[in-house]
C-alpha cells in the first residue's frame, strides 16, 4: 500500500516542459508593477498556466492559489524562476497553503538580495564598463559581448526555474547556507567596481586658473587638485549624492535636477 507522503511524491502532474515554460513566463514578472504589491500581478500570470494545469477542476484550490499569489512580492527577475519553480513543486505535491505562503514571502528578499549583488552590482556593471570602453574606441564587439552576456542572463532563469523544481523544500536548506557567502563577495566585488566606475565617468573640472606671471599660469585643476588627490571631486560628489539619498531621503529625479542645475550654473560663472 502507498503511503499518502509518497503518493505527493510520486503523482507528478507537470513535465519537464511545462518547467521551461515558467522560465520562459517569468519574464512577465514585472508586467503589472505598482506600488501596492509590486511584481505581485506578474507573478500570479506567470504561474496561472501550470496551476490551472496542477489545480484542474478544483475551482477552490485554484482559487486559493490565486490568492496567495496575489500578495506583495518584490524580488529579482532572473532568480524569481527559482522561486516559482520550487513553489509550484509545492503546489503539485499540495502542500499546506500556509507552508506555501509563508516560504515565498521568506525567500523572495533574500533572492532578491542575491539577484541585485550578484548581477545589478557585479556581473552586468562590469560587462557594460568593458564593454562601453570598447564602443567608444569604435570597436563593434563592445555591444555585441554584452548583448551576448544579458541574453545568457535570461537564458538562465529557464535553468534556474528547473533547479528550483528540482530541489522542492530541499533548496531552503541550500539557500540558508548560501546566502550570506555570496551577496557579501558579490557585494565586495560590486563596490570595488562602482568605485573604478566613478573615476572613469564621473567627470568634474575646474576651469579657473592661477596667473602666476606672464609665462607661467596654473590650473586649479590639474596642477593642484590632481597632484594632490586625483579625481576627489568626482568622488566627493558621489559621496554627497549618497549621503541626501540615503540619509536625507531625497528624491533621485531631485538629484538628478539638482545635477544639471550645479553643471549649467557651474559653467555660467566659470567655475567648471
Amino acid at each position: 500500500m502507498i503511503s499518502v507522503a509518497e503518493s505527493k511524491e510520486t503523482a507528478r502532474v507537470l513535465t519537464k516542459k511545462d518547467i521551461t515554460k515558467l522560465g520562459f513566463f517569468s519574464s512577465f514578472l514585472q508586467a503589472s508593477f505598482n506600488y501596492e504589491r509590486m511584481q505581485a500581478g506578474g507573478f500570479l500570470v506567470s504561474q496561472l498556466p501550470l496551476l490551472k494545469k496542477i489545480y484542474k477542476d478544483d475551482k477552490k484550490g485554484l482559487s486559493a492559489a490565486m490568492k496567495d499569489n496575489l500578495e506583495f512580492i518584490n524580488t529579482h527577475p532572473n532568480f524569481v524562476g527559482f522561486l516559482m519553480g520550487l513553489l509550484i513543486s509545492l503546489e503539485e505535491k499540495k502542500e499546506d497553503r500556509q507552508f506555501i505562503k509563508g516560504l515565498k514571502v521568506a525567500l523572495f528578499g533574500p533572492l532578491a538580495g542575491i539577484g541585485d549583488a550578484l548581477f545589478w552590482f557585479t556581473l552586468l556593471p562590469i560587462v557594460a564598463g568593458i564593454c562601453s570602453s570598447l564602443a567608444m574606441e569604435g570597436s563593434i564587439i563592445g555591444p555585441i559581448i554584452f548583448f551576448l552576456v544579458y541574453l545568457t542572463v535570461f537564458t538562465l532563469r529557464i535553468v534556474f526555474t528547473h533547479l528550483g523544481y528540482n530541489l522542492g523544500v530541499r533548496a531552503i536548506d541550500k539557500i540558508k547556507t548560501g546566502t550570506q557567502i555570496v551577496s557579501k563577495a558579490a557585494t565586495i566585488l560590486g563596490i570595488t567596481v562602482i568605485g573604478g566606475l566613478i573615476a572613469s565617468y564621473v567627470k568634474i573640472s575646474l576651469a579657473p586658473k592661477i596667473v602666476i606671471n606672464e609665462e607661467k599660469t596654473v590650473s586649479l585643476q590639474t596642477d593642484f587638485i590632481d597632484k594632490i588627490f586625483p579625481n576627489i571631486l568626482p568622488l566627493g560628489y558621489v559621496f554627497l549624492m549618497y549621503y541626501l539619498l540615503k540619509k536625507k531621503q531625497v528624491s533621485p529625479v531631485v538629484l538628478i535636477l539638482i545635477t544639471f542645475a550645479f553643471a549649467i550654473f557651474g559653467s555660467l560663472i566659470g567655475l567648471l
